[in-house]
């Protein structure tokens, strides 16, 4: 008989604690079958002499006896081991005396088959001191976890009535289990994460595996709570290597799932912002550089992207409507990660098998998101294809500062559908300079006509004259002015800036500090 053992509620001391109390190891404790299931949870101490005893337990109990209604009789001895079985009885302890004065073969193969634990004392001393020791260490047990339980309902409650993002409850309740702990969709991906940085990048390291093997057996410190709301499920609360009571940990992990459901229900973040904020936080921590790559793999993989033997895509854009990169992602089935980042652009990652054209996949994204309503402006910067994890945080550095250096003149310049590092020339190499002092002095030395000025559309003017290689009709076009009305303001602009653009190494000059002006302020 296959037996699927029962997790109480309550907290509860293992078979193997109990043996190692001092009144117990008084009696000198011998193991003598199923020592293999001593981490059964002992829920109750029962002293019963009745051969019939299976049927006044309902599971989680250590029988103690003295088997004085089953000497002599082997049929009884096996029947009772059976009956403690079919009862989920958490072990048997027999004292020798009288009645048995050595450890009885049939009970003791009957137990083994069982899998029941069996342990026998040589040394006698009253049942009753036991019962007392293991009854007031549970009371006090289900108290100090009841007590947690509240002091984490209040505490996580107090939370979201003001506000807290759904990060901060995750911390606490880390805190409270001394663990990692993880939340998922139902397809295992990761939406959250919170505890000691390294401690959760262990549990990232091979997510996919152990992942479904979380929760899948007594003592292996992995506790899963569902996260359901109206009878739906959508995700799970996993407390990863949690190293106290077990129930007391269960107590965890439904309170910290409780709160997530109600934080959700209340408006809070839904199960996919979750998805958002941790592929968010993945490709900043990437593209910051402040935590090597090969750290961040882990999570990388725990995120859904595929990691081995992949070729890396780089990519920034700039569109008037942020979540569409993703949705064009998604819908031309390409795998890889978005995330908005905190200037506004969108950092991509496409994650290709070797065997795949990464430009030509890379530009058909490109074309698809900019035939979208809305979208002719929208900016696809790439950088190479990295063949290493290790290669992508330069990668996603050097897309957004191509993304940067044509913020705001992409109307003006004939750019690629997908721009590179070579399309940029001069724009790119300013605004790695922008920091510099004698930059920023340049800048404002060869401009300071115009910027001292009430006028700003001239600044704009200048701006789109010299982006368009001088080229004063398409300037005028895209001012929606006249040719006579934008001669004057070409006067303007080089009166006040005491230049002549039709002087090649002037309008260079002017350009530069146009440029480096511009970097400086985006």
């Amino acid at each position: 008989m296959t037996t699927t053992w029962k997790q109480p509620w309550e907290p509860a001391l293992s078979v193997r604690q109990v043996l190692a109390l001092e009144r117990v190891l008084a009696g000198e404790p011998e193991v003598v079958a199923g020592a293999g299931r001593l981490d059964r949870p002992v829920r109750w101490v029962h002293v019963a002499e009745a051969a019939d005893v299976g049927v006044m337990l309902s599971g989680g109990e250590m029988v103690l006896t003295t088997g004085v209604l089953l000497a002599g009789d082997d049929g009884k001895q096996t029947e009772y081991i059976r009956s403690l079985h079919r009862a989920e009885a958490a072990a048997v302890v027999l004292g020798l005396g009288r009645a048995f004065p050595s450890t009885p073969d049939v009970m003791c193969r009957a137990a083994e088959r069982c899998g029941l634990p069996m342990v026998v004392l040589h040394r006698p001393f009253p049942f009753a001191e036991l019962t007392e020791e293991v009854q007031s260490r549970l009371l006090r047990r289900k108290f100090a976890a009841v007590s947690l339980s509240e002091a984490v309902r209040t505490e996580l409650t107090g939370l979201i009535t003001a506000g807290a993002p759904v990060q901060r409850l995750l911390d606490e309740v880390a805190r409270h289990g001394g663990c990692p702990v993880v939340v998922t969709n139902l397809a295992h991906r990761v939406l959250a994460t919170a505890g000691e940085r390294a401690a959760v990048d262990d549990v990232l390291r091979d997510w996919e595996r152990i992942a479904r093997q979380a929760g899948a057996g007594p003592g292996d410190g992995w506790i899963r709570a569902e996260l359901s709301c109206r009878g739906e499920r959508w995700g799970r609360l996993v407390l990863c290597g949690y190293r106290g009571d077990r129930a007391t940990g269960r107590l965890l992990a439904d309170r910290a799932a409780e709160a997530l459901v109600l934080h959700r229900m209340l408006g809070g973040h839904e199960a996919q912002s979750w998805e958002r904020q941790a592929t968010r936080s993945l490709l900043t921590d990437l593209i910051g550089g402040a935590v090597p790559a090969r750290q961040l793999l882990p999570r990388a993989r725990a995120a859904g992207l595929p990691v081995g033997r992949r070729t890396f895509v780089p990519l920034v854009v700039r569109d008037p409507e942020p979540a569409r990169p993703d949705r064009v992602l998604r819908l031309l089935g390409l795998p890889g990660i978005v995330a908005e980042l905190a200037d506004g652009t969108t950092a991509v990652l496409l994650s290709l098998a070797p065997d795949q054209d990464d430009r030509a996949l890379t530009a058909h994204f490109a074309a698809r998101l900019r035939s979208e309503p809305g979208a002719s402006s929208t900016v696809v910067a790439a950088a190479d294809a990295r063949a290493g994890w290790d290669d992508v945080p330069a990668g996603l550095r050097e897309a957004r500062h191509v993304a940067d250096a044509v913020a705001g003149s992409s109307a003006a310049l004939d750019l690629p559908p997908v721009v590179r590092l070579r399309d940029i020339h001069l724009r790119g190499l300013v605004r790695l300079l922008r920091d510099d002092p004698h930059v920023q002095s340049f800048a404002e030395r060869e401009l300071d006509g115009l910027l001292r000025g009430p006028d700003d559309d001239l600044l704009s003017v200048l701006r789109t004259y010299l982006a368009t290689g001088r080229n004063k009709s398409r300037t005028a076009q895209l001012h929606h002015v006249s040719r006579p009305a934008l001669y004057r303001r070409l006067e303007a602009i080089q009166g006040r800036l005491g230049v002549d653009l039709d002087d090649f190494e002037q309008a260079a000059s002017v350009h530069i500090a146009l440029l480096a002006h511009d970097a400086q302020r985006g």
